[in-house]
């Protein structure tokens, strides 16, 4: 008989990471700017509170276990307290991305069957418009006290958050319940056909939480202050909202603002030193600090994911304004934090531009996530820096089916020794993985260019274009040719009075990459399409250069 553990059993539940930060950071401060115009001040012991008192006014709306409650919300203190109020009592807390399009986020509310849907002021317009789609919608609650709440509203018996929290006394005690009952759901982009739900569970979640926090990963410490740019409606704020509880940090929310001037002037005064988000954020502020000859006081480092970090963007970030960039990779089947570029002691000595190098990667898998790359027969591949193949991941917080669909996306895989290596998720990247575990993605799968028979990535073609002075923004695709199959087209937006042509640019590209990777041509527009978590839109862009056609050499 095998000799069990004589530990306390305590189930890993999302309600004891706040019960943490309320006991032992009560005091510390959650700053928030609001859709009311205003900058509201709590502490972790006050959102603990507010979470409790949530839960008893959800229950009093006749809500029960396992029930979704969704959200249309910026990032702030109530988000936060939705966050916990409804996870902690065995709700399942449905974060929606508003910047989908309309139809899209009524599909995704019906397909979650939400009961409940929180919203921000922002938001009131447009869940009035569909709110006739929402099939399960009960309760519709309007994130924000009574002075402002509408005098006229079509969606009916529209519930005022502040008064029901007001309403309730707090004396709640989190349940316990199974680990790994469901406590939030995430849906994925929808890129190519509807999106699809992941559920996370609160054992997963928990233990994305600490994976995420460790000194090799984000780092979160007690000393930092953290202003999560990523929305709390991608993927949960890449489990911000979560480690920033477990470590008990002072937390800035931005609400609304995410403007390049507002980031900045709130990044100052509140002496922020960690934050996350989306290359595309980034060039925002960038731009604004640049043209305004600022400089940061207290910014430290950054977390940079969602899509890749050009080369461009990290050096400047790190070498102009002293901030270390993090490059990450994830997706939301995996929490979603999958690796995060960090150096080892052993890189230490290299010289500068290697030790760079090993950084424009997306890094080494965290305690959490194990990761491998294959060939199209499933059979493992060397790491080598070299082999690229399709990445696939496995770990307790990556998913194993998704929301309503009976069949599962795991792939059984082969192992270099010919041995069965079990079931992994395929991610859709083409990546390679060096001799030291650091994985580079070259591609998505549907997005490489295969020209003459050879893969071209599109990522590298992109980065030596982002570091053209005058280009803002580029995105490389692949177009028909008689000969080649495919070739590379690029696609740049120009900086605000920036003068460049075709030729100066294919001319940035000589001595930098083989000159048959070299895109053909340039197309010049005046913005890339992006999905709604800020990936470029490639879909959209070869649809409209689907008859482009290239010049003859």
């Amino acid at each position: 008989m095998a000799l069990l553990g004589q530990m306390m059993s305590m189930p890993l539940l999302i309600s004891s990471l706040i019960q943490h930060a309320a006991r032992h950071a009560g005091d510390t401060e959650i700053v928030s700017k609001r859709c009311e115009g205003d900058l509201h001040r709590s502490t972790w012991a006050e959102v603990e509170l507010r979470a409790r008192q949530l839960a008893q006014a959800l229950a009093r709306l006749g809500l029960s276990a396992g029930e979704r409650v969704g959200t249309l919300a910026w990032n702030g203190h109530r988000h936060l307290e939705i966050y916990y109020g409804t996870s902690g009592s065995g709700l399942v807390c449905h974060t929606i991305n508003p910047r989908l399009f309309p139809e899209q986020i009524a599909w995704i509310a019906n397909d979650a069957q939400d009961q409940a849907l929180c919203l921000d002021l922002s938001f009131l317009p447009l869940v009035e418009k569909i709110a006739p789609q929402l099939k399960t919608v009960r309760h519709f609650i309007l994130m924000t006290d009574r002075a402002h709440m509408p005098a006229e509203t079509s969606l009916p018996g529209l519930l005022c958050y502040e008064d029901l929290v007001a309403a309730e006394d707090g004396h709640y005690t989190w349940p316990l319940m199974d680990e790994d009952t469901a406590s939030t759901l995430c849906y994925t982009s929808g890129t190519t056909g509807h999106p699809k739900g992941a559920v996370y569970s609160h054992r997963s979640s928990v233990l994305h939480a600490f994976g995420a926090a460790m000194p090799d990963a984000m780092a979160c410490t007690r000393r930092d202050v953290i202003l999560p740019v990523v929305p709390m409606f991608h993927v949960n704020a890449w489990g911000l909202p979560y480690s920033t509880a477990l470590v008990g940090a002072k937390v800035v929310f931005p609400g609304p603002h995410l403007d390049g001037k507002s980031l900045y002037e709130l990044f100052e005064q509140e002496q922020v030193t960690f934050s996350a988000g989306v290359p595309t954020v980034w060039l925002g502020l960038l731009n604004y600090v640049g043209s305004q000859g600022l400089k940061f006081s207290s910014f430290k480092r950054t977390v940079i994911g969602g899509s890749a970090c050009p080369p461009a963007m990290l050096a400047t970030l790190m070498d102009v304004y002293g901030v270390e960039v993090i490059h990450a990779w994830g997706m939301t089947e995996l929490s979603p934090l999958g690796t995060l570029s960090r150096l080892s002691s052993k890189h230490l000595s290299l010289p500068p531009e290697q030790q760079r190098r090993l950084l424009e990667k997306q890094g080494k898998a965290i305690y959490g996530i194990d990761m491998t790359v294959i060939d199209d027969a499933r059979r493992e591949l060397p790491w080598d820096g070299r082999s690229a193949g399709n990445l696939v991941v496995r770990g307790p917080w990556v998913i194993a089916s998704y929301f309503g669909h009976e069949d599962s996306p795991l792939i059984p895989v082969t192992g270099r020794d010919g041995r069965d290596a079990g079931l992994w998720f395929p991610t859709g990247d083409v990546a390679t993985i060096d001799e030291d575990g650091f994985m580079q993605i070259t591609d998505r799968s549907k997005d490489v260019i295969k020209s003459g028979g050879e893969w071209i990535s599109s990522i590298d073609l992109e980065n030596i274009a982002m570091a053209h002075p005058a280009v803002h923004e580029a995105a490389v695709i692949a177009v028909a040719h008689p000969k080649w199959d495919e070739r590379p087209l690029l696609v740049v937006v120009t900086k605000p009075g920036a003068t460049v042509s075709r030729d100066d640019i294919l001319k940035f590209y000589e001595g930098k990459i083989a000159k048959w990777q070299v895109p053909d041509d340039v197309a010049f527009v005046s913005e890339i399409p992006h999905t709604a978590t800020g990936k470029m839109l490639k879909l959209k862009l070869r649809e409209q250069f689907r008859s482009h056609v290239l010049p003859t050499v």
